[in-house]
């Protein structure tokens, strides 16, 4: 039995190479191999009536280079008392305990300091923390900025509480800012909108022996089409600069994916969309909607955004050389948006239709989303990294006005001067 113990510790080394040339693929050899092993170091019926095994050796496989399972296997057998007339064991019995732990990596996130973005860095900071990575958060600026006192920014505390590191400064002095930091397995930018703003930061992960680098895009890079939803691989915009940006780190990097999200929602975005129509409900006026009110669109919750992002990092060759349109799996009319809303506030709302050429109004000034059909399906990211949705825009919807309220927007004095401009143009009165 010590002879065959030695054996199978002496040929690590072995298991160690085959687990790195199949991927990993092969953790039912590794069972059957240690059970045929010790099911063969049993004692026979012609033995003594009672012997005792000291537990098998625990058996560790590193995996540096894997990138979606563990960077460790280990199997775990308990102590086992066996005796000739003992019943026959299995290999469930005799391996009690057999985890798979997922790879910890170290994670920089560069964020952008402005605009809806921003808390995508946020919320992908904290699900990576919460999956037992290291992360860093670089956002552009400075940490004493005004800026910083604006959500998701002042709420950072809680990516340092949750073991991040939070630094600031400018992308394109990205060496400097970073210099003495440990090396990074992943790099997400989520600042830049063309390759003057990603280069610096891509050229330096690349140089750096980045393994894997993300792009946050658009879905506003597709163009219109009459066959609705857009998904992955539908026409881009050729002179659009997140276009650009994502040929740039197809040619540098082997490992890369982009992200295309659209509107998004959740707890610290400081761009308004439901806050728009909140505006209008809880003060009684009428919510001004232009066309039919039954254009699609797509309101995601950034829990479901950073979700998906983890997931690419942890299943990273799956992810590799792909588009994800990072957005919910359903859509909503801009009708239904309003109607949505209402019912968080538990409010009634009126809803009036009007044609911005007819009042002599830029829509894209006087509402917060696009006056067409625009929105996208997420069937890269169900197909390839098995994402789905986690979360509901009615919850969603309910827990933004509780915010809304709590933060004093309700009372806030906002001037409506556009609405008033096409209410005046439709003869239509609004009560004071």
């Amino acid at each position: 039995n010590k002879k065959k113990l030695a054996w199978f510790s002496q040929h690590q080394s072995s298991t160690n190479k085959i687990f790195k040339k199949t991927n990993g693929h092969c953790y039912s050899f590794l069972i059957i191999f240690s059970s045929l092993l010790f099911f063969s170091s049993l004692p026979s019926s012609s033995s003594s009536s009672s012997s005792s095994l000291s537990p098998l050796p625990r058996l560790s496989l590193s995996s540096p280079s894997h990138n979606y399972l563990s960077s460790s296997l280990s199997i775990s057998p308990s102590f086992i008392s066996l005796s000739a007339k003992a019943p026959k064991r299995t290999a469930s019995s005799l391996f009690p305990s057999f985890t798979v732990k997922a790879e910890k990596k170290n994670v920089l996130i560069v964020n952008t300091n402005s605009g809806g973005h921003a808390v995508i860095g946020f919320y992908f900071a904290k699900e990576l923390l919460g999956s037992g990575h290291n992360v860093t958060i670089l956002t552009v600026g400075e940490e004493g900025s005004d800026k910083m006192k604006k959500p998701p920014f002042n709420r950072f505390s809680e990516i340092v509480s949750g073991g991040g590191k939070t630094v600031w400064g400018e992308p394109a002095d990205i060496g400097k800012v970073l210099e003495g930091a440990a090396a990074f397995d992943v790099v997400l930018d989520n600042n830049g909108k063309d390759l003057d703003a990603v280069r610096p930061v891509a050229d330096w992960a690349k140089s750096s022996g980045v393994k894997q680098f993300l792009f946050i895009s658009s879905a506003g890079i597709y163009k219109p089409t009459d066959e609705p939803p857009h998904v992955e691989g539908d026409t881009v915009k050729a002179d659009a600069g997140h276009v650009g940006v994502e040929k740039y780190i197809s040619e540098i990097f082997g490992n890369w994916a982009s992200f295309r999200p659209q509107y998004m929602i959740g707890s610290g975005n400081n761009k308004d969309c439901e806050e728009w129509f909140f505006d209008r409900i809880v003060r009684g006026r009428p919510v001004l909607i232009p066309g039919s009110g039954m254009q699609l669109t797509n309101i995601s919750h950034v829990k479901d955004l950073s979700s998906m992002l983890t997931l690419a990092v942890e299943k990273s060759e799956a992810a590799s050389g792909k588009i994800f349109n990072c957005v919910s799996d359903r859509a909503v009319t801009l009708d239904g948006i309003a109607k949505l809303c209402a019912q968080a506030a538990g409010l009634p709302v009126e809803i009036v239709h009007y044609d911005p050429k007819a009042v002599g109004i830029d829509a894209k000034k006087a509402f917060p989303f696009r006056n067409m059909h625009f929105y996208s399906e997420p069937r890269a990211a169900k197909e390839l990294l098995g994402w789905s949705s986690t979360t509901n825009l009615t919850v969603d919807l309910k827990e933004r006005f509780d915010e809304y309220v709590k933060i004093g927007r309700d009372k806030k004095e906002i001037k409506f001067d556009l609405d008033d401009k096409i209410l005046a143009a439709l003869k239509v009165p609004v009560a004071v």
